[in-house]
């Protein structure tokens, strides 16, 4: 691929999807996957609490066979679940009974994870409520002048499978670019550069902006407004889930 698409010049870089995380983090030493609504809240959520998350393809037919062998909590999608069932919602997961480890399905932010894993040595799952925690985490544990990081906006899809960017994913993936900035961190690329700015423009008005995007508004319309609310729970969490062979843990 030519390097001036995967940004190759720069130390921290921003794309889309899987197709434009698989570009930028050719190289690099940190992934941070960010799907706000809702795979990434909900892994934020279910780290608080200590569960480990194991990210798998969405709507696989043996996923429940999966969560068997590793004595794992399945859960389901939200239409689907049932009194007190645990489904990839993030308020559901705050609400659920004590679990150890938790199978959480996505078509982006899981999908684009373990995709990563097989290019870059660390994934990390980032949303509204940790993005600061994983800047942080980042700038603590690396070296700015020699490490490289690429901060992915999973983004959603249309009905014919293709991409569609979901500005709550760049508002998230922005809240972390902007906060390595705030550490004074060099190197971003004008694509990062523009989604910390374009963080910077909503910044305090979070939930507003997004009850009021399409997907904020496609999930109240449902009736998982809940769900926008636990998005929005800006800096609520400081911990910073990595993905391992076990699945997606804490970071000590």
């Amino acid at each position: 691929m030519n390097p001036v698409l995967q940004q190759a010049a720069h130390g921290v870089r921003f794309d889309w999807g899987l197709t434009g995380g698989r570009a930028i983090a050719e190289g690099a030493d940190v992934a941070v996957v960010v799907d706000v609504l809702s795979f990434s809240t909900s892994l934020s959520v279910a780290a608080d609490l200590g569960i480990v998350v194991l990210p798998y393809p969405w709507e696989a037919e043996d996923a429940p066979t999966y969560a068997a062998q590793n004595r794992a909590t399945l859960a389901v999608g939200r239409s689907v679940a049932g009194p007190g069932q645990v489904s990839i919602s993030p308020a559901s997961i705050s609400t659920a009974g004590p679990m150890e480890r938790l199978v959480l399905p996505s078509p982006n932010g899981s999908a684009i994870s373990v995709d990563l894993a097989s290019i870059v040595t660390t994934v990390v799952g980032a949303s509204l409520r940790n993005a600061a925690a994983v800047a942080d985490w980042i700038a603590r544990e690396h070296d700015a002048e020699t490490a490289s990081i690429a901060v992915v906006a999973a983004g959603e899809r249309w009905a014919d499978g293709s991409l569609r960017p979901a500005i709550e994913d760049l508002w998230g993936a922005g809240a972390v670019l902007a906060a390595l900035e705030d550490h004074d961190w060099p190197g971003l690329s004008p694509e990062a550069a523009m989604a910390a700015d374009a963080y910077r423009l909503i910044a305090g008005r979070e939930e507003s902006h997004l009850r009021a995007s399409a997907s904020g508004r496609e999930l109240v319309e449902a009736g998982y407004a809940e769900d926008v609310v636990v998005a929005a729970e800006v800096g609520a969490s400081r911990t910073v889930p990595l993905l391992s062979d076990r699945g997606f843990i804490a970071a000590p």
